[in-house]
C-alpha cells in the first residue's frame, strides 16, 4: 500500500471516525490549526440539553459553492453551529447557525429549527461537517458540492411519501398513522442505492396536517429522511398537504421554517415557497402550485394568494434559463398535475392556463410531479388540441423511448413515495382521463372543501402507466456532451420500490435529448 492511500479516507469512514470515543480527538484536532476557534467543540455529557435531530441539507443560491445544514431541538439552544471541512483537511471552518421558530397551531408547541449556511466551498468538492450547540453531542454527515460548469451528474425525484410511525390517538391508545406504508421507509433506502448528487421531493412531504400531533408526524419525517438528506440536498416543493390550519396566514409556517431554500422573494410570507437552482447545466425551477391550481386540496384555500407574483417570477426564470448559452436542460418540479389518467385529483385546469404557455414558449424539457399516487408520463407535448375545452395537450410526437426534447415537453408523475391511498388501480381503461375544470363559491359544509367540476377527455398525450406497482421513484443522469453544440442527453430510469421486502427493481428506461445552448 503506497503512503497516500494509507491516509485516504471516505465519506462514510470519515463518519467513522465520529463514532464513540473518536469525535473529540478528530474534532478537536481539525480545529487546532485555527486557534481562535479552537473552542467551539468541548465534548459534554449529561448536560441535558436538547439533541440535534433530524439533520438534513439544501443547496444554497450557488449549488457549487454554497450548502445549507438545517435540524431541529426541542428547545431553544446555545450557539447553533456547524464545524465543516474537506476530508483531507479536517473540520477548518465554522459557521454559525441562524434558528427559526413557529409555534404549532393546534398543539400551541414551539418548534425550533436551525439553518447554517456553508459557503466559498469548492465545486465537484466532498465536505464533511457536524453540526452542533453547547451541551448536545454534534451530529454528522458528509456532501459533495454541485460541479461548476457543464458535468455528468444523476438526481432523483418522488413526491407523496408521509412518514413511517405510529402515533397516540385522541382517546390516548397507540395508533397506526393512516397515510403511512413500510414503502415510506423503503424508498430512502432506495434514494441512498442510487446515490444522487441531490434529491427532488414533489410536495406532499409527510401529511402533518392529517394527523392529531403535527410536530411528531415532521420529526418523524425527518427522523426518516436524514439517512440520505443529511449526505444530499433533498429540495422539496410545498404541496398541498403542507397547507396546515393556523400555522401562517397561508397554512405554510411550518414548511418555512424547516426548510432555508434558494429562494429570491423578498416578501417574508412568500419566501421560499418557489425558488430555482442551478446545476451543471441544468435549471431546476421549483413551484408552489396551490397558488395556481383551482383544486381545494388544503387546510386553507388560498388560490391566487401571490397575486400573480409566482407567475411573473416564473416567466422571467424561463426566459433566462432559455437565454443563456450555459443552460440546457430545464426542469420543472411542482406537485400537483397538468396530466392525469388516474381517477384521483385528475389534471388541474388551472395549471394548464396559466403554466402551459409559458412552458411551449420556453421550452421547458421535463416536469415533475406528485399529487397522483402513481407512475405516469406523457408523450413530448407543445400546446393545446384545437378546440379543446380542457386545453388538451398536444402531442408532438409518438417516441417514448428516445425523445427529442427540443419538440415538447414531457410531463411525470411521480407520486409513488410511500403514502397510503396509491392510485395505481384507479386509471381509466377506456383511453380517457379527466380535468378539473372548476370548483365551487364556497366549501361543502360535510367536507369543508370546494366541490369540484370535471370533464372527460381523451388522454391523446399519455405514453406510460405503470398499473401493477404502487411506489417507486425516478433517477436522471445527465450526459453533458464533449464539445461546444453537442447533444447533451438525459438518461432516465423508473425504478419500482416492491413489497414487502423493497427492493428496487426498474421498470423503466427512457432518454430525452437536445442540442447544448454553447453551440
Amino acid at each position: 500500500m503506497s503512503e497516500s492511500s494509507k491516509h485516504t479516507v471516505t465519506r462514510r469512514g470519515a463518519l467513522g471516525l465520529l463514532g464513540a470515543g473518536a469525535a473529540a480527538p478528530l474534532l478537536g484536532s481539525g480545529i487546532a490549526d485555527a486557534a481562535p476557534q479552537s473552542a467551539a467543540f468541548v465534548p459534554s455529557i449529561g448536560t441535558g440539553a436538547t439533541p440535534v435531530q433530524g439533520l438534513h441539507l439544501t443547496f444554497g443560491r450557488d449549488p457549487a459553492r454554497q450548502m445549507v445544514v438545517s435540524w431541529i431541538t426541542d428547545g431553544s439552544v446555545a450557539r447553533p453551529r456547524v464545524l465543516y471541512g474537506t476530508l483531507d483537511g479536517g473540520f477548518g471552518a465554522i459557521a454559525p447557525a441562524d434558528t427559526r421558530t413557529y409555534v404549532d397551531g393546534t398543539s400551541g408547541r414551539t418548534v425550533w429549527v436551525h439553518h447554517a449556511e456553508l459557503d466559498r466551498l469548492r465545486p465537484g468538492t466532498e465536505y464533511i461537517y457536524a453540526a452542533q450547540h453547547d451541551g448536545a453531542t454534534p451530529d454528522a454527515g458528509t456532501f459533495r458540492t454541485a460541479p461548476s460548469g457543464r458535468s455528468a451528474f444523476t438526481f432523483t425525484s418522488f413526491g407523496d411519501q408521509s412518514a413511517p410511525q405510529v402515533t397516540w390517538n385522541a382517546a390516548g391508545g397507540v395508533g397506526l398513522d393512516a397515510n403511512s406504508t413500510p414503502a415510506t421507509k423503503d424508498i430512502v433506502t432506495g434514494i441512498e442505492t442510487v446515490a444522487p448528487l441531490f434529491h427532488l421531493l414533489n410536495g406532499d412531504l409527510c401529511y402533518a396536517n392529517l394527523d392529531l400531533d403535527r410536530v411528531r408526524t415532521w420529526n418523524n419525517f425527518f427522523t426518516n429522511n436524514t439517512r440520505s438528506a443529511r449526505y444530499r440536498p433533498w429540495m422539496p416543493a410545498a404541496g398541498n398537504h403542507e397547507i396546515e390550519k393556523q400555522n401562517g396566514a397561508l397554512g405554510l409556517g411550518a414548511y418555512q421554517a424547516y426548510f432555508q431554500l434558494p429562494s429570491t422573494e423578498t416578501d417574508a410570507e412568500l419566501a421560499g415557497l418557489w425558488y430555482g437552482f442551478t446545476v451543471g447545466a441544468v435549471r431546476v425551477i421549483v413551484l408552489q402550485n396551490d397558488d395556481n391550481c383551482l383544486q381545494d386540496g388544503g387546510d386553507v384555500y388560498v388560490n391566487g394568494y401571490s397575486g400573480g407574483r409566482q407567475l411573473a417570477w416564473l416567466k422571467k426564470e424561463l426566459a433566462a434559463a432559455r437565454a443563456s448559452r450555459d443552460i440546457d436542460w430545464i426542469v420543472v418540479a411542482m406537485h400537483q398535475v397538468m396530466i392525469s389518467t388516474s381517477d384521483a385529483n385528475g389534471a388541474d385546469l388551472g395549471l394548464r392556463e396559466k403554466y402551459g404557455p409559458l412552458f411551449d414558449a420556453y421550452g421547458v424539457d421535463l416536469v415533475l410531479c406528485g399529487h397522483e399516487h402513481d407512475y405516469e408520463r406523457s408523450l413530448a407535448v407543445r400546446g393545446v388540441v384545437s378546440g379543446s375545452e380542457t386545453l388538451t395537450p398536444n402531442p408532438v410526437s409518438t417516441a417514448t423511448d428516445n425523445i427529442d426534447a427540443t419538440h415538447g415537453t414531457v410531463h411525470m408523475i411521480l407520486g409513488g413515495g410511500g403514502v397510503s391511498g396509491t392510485t395505481n388501480g384507479s386509471f381509466f381503461k377506456d383511453g380517457t382521463g379527466k380535468v378539473l375544470t372548476a370548483v365551487s363559491a364556497k366549501a361543502d359544509p360535510g367536507t369543508g372543501k370546494r366541490v369540484p367540476t370535471y370533464v372527460r377527455e381523451q388522454a391523446v398525450w399519455s405514453a406510460v402507466r405503470d398499473l401493477d406497482h404502487p411506489y417507486g421513484f425516478a433517477a436522471f443522469t445527465v450526459d453533458p456532451g464533449r464539445h461546444r453544440g453537442d447533444t447533451t442527453t438525459m438518461h432516465v430510469t423508473y425504478y419500482n420500490v416492491n413489497k414487502p421486502s423493497g427492493e428496487l427493481s426498474v421498470f423503466e428506461r427512457f432518454s430525452l435529448h437536445r442540442r447544448r445552448a454553447d453551440g
